[in-house]
């Protein structure tokens, strides 16, 4: 294999894991003022990613890191031409940390108001956008012989990107809610379960739409082998929350949006940015990647600290394995305890 190729498949593995773990991330924002009826209940609801929250975001870091290194002139065109998508993306993940940290620095009905605020939109913004910006790539928007993207913002806002959007945006709800259920107990637990239940049927229809759109226009064999494999595993979760296995129903959406993701990249190989214009250039793994001694270099590192970035996400997510409940939140807050304790 080519190291062109290995590194297309080490750069998809990455986005596999962020949007498997960021996922519930961002279901967890949108839904704190779904669930929680009190500042009690939404410390609870934060508290359930509060060790893990930066941790996902790594993910997405490496991502970005390991495309800029080994695919240039995929991350040049990409970040050009989806300037204002991506920065919108930036700016919710920067307010949503911020809000993460300071919302408990003040005992304050309306300070905190303001920051859960925030928490909600910072992870809307990305679930939506996410599925936009990967729904255009699939599909292939303008990129001219110089490899430059010459479309504009509202290019990127058609059907199949729109539908796109609300994949991404369903479907980080419903792993949200599961992982809620997972981490809570009481009537928090109940009601995400029941929530998940909800949601989970819009987002399995909307999921296999828009999979099936991308299956007839770019699709591989390999790409409906993961397909079909994501659709099980979404299904299988579904049926696992109604029956109260929530360890299951949690493993059934996270392999269902890690598969998913796995067949989108299926579908786009060898292309990394495909151009929707008939004199235009589309990149690929070979035409948009760095030098041969680059990727040597890369992948040796890659090989060397990558066990270890797993391990230790991995031991965190065993630490922080117990559920919680509003009985472990003291009352009253210190206003200079964080809300991540």
């Amino acid at each position: 294999m080519e190291l062109t190729t290995v590194w297309f498949s080490l750069i998809a593995v990455l986005w596999m894991g962020y949007f498997a773990l960021e996922g519930f991330d961002f279901g967890v924002g949108m839904l704190l003022p779904v669930l929680a009826k009190d500042d009690t209940e939404r410390r609870v609801l934060i508290n359930t990613i509060g060790p893990v929250w930066d941790g996902n975001e790594v993910w997405l870091l490496v991502a970005g890191g390991a495309t800029f290194a080994a695919f240039p002139e995929w991350y040049a065109t990409l970040f050009s031409g989806f300037y204002l998508p991506l920065l919108l993306i930036l700016i919710a993940l920067i307010v949503r940390g911020l809000a993460f940290e300071y919302r408990a620095k003040r005992e304050d009905a309306t300070w905190r108001a303001r920051w859960d605020l925030a928490i909600v939109i910072g992870s809307f913004l990305p679930a939506l956008l996410w599925g936009v910006a990967f729904a255009n790539i699939l599909r292939g928007v303008p990129i001219n012989a110089d490899k430059e993207y010459v479309g504009g913002f509202f290019n990127l806002l058609n059907p199949y990107a729109l539908l796109g959007g609300a994949m991404t945006l369903l479907l980080f709800l419903t792993h949200g809610a599961i992982f809620i259920s997972l981490k809570t107990d009481g009537r928090i637990r109940h009601a995400a379960r029941d929530l998940a239940q909800k949601v989970g049927v819009a987002a399995a229809v909307v999921a296999v739409a828009f999979l099936l759109w991308t299956q007839l226009d770019t699709g591989t064999v390999g790409s409906a082998v993961a397909f079909v494999v994501a659709a099980g595993a979404l299904v299988a979760g579904l049926v696992a929350v109604r029956a109260g296995r929530e360890g299951w129903a949690f493993l059934g959406t996270f392999v269902a949006i890690a598969i998913g993701v796995a067949g989108l990249f299926l579908a786009l190989f060898p292309d990394v940015m495909p151009t929707s214009l008939d004199d235009g250039l589309s990149l690929t793994t070979t035409n948009a990647s760095a030098t041969a001694y680059t990727l040597k270099i890369m992948t040796v590192v890659a090989v060397i600290f990558t066990p270890v970035v797993l391990a230790y996400q991995g031991w965190t997510y065993w630490v922080f394995r117990k559920r919680i409940s509003v009985h472990h939140i003291p009352q009253p807050a210190s206003s200079t305890t964080s809300t991540m304790s």
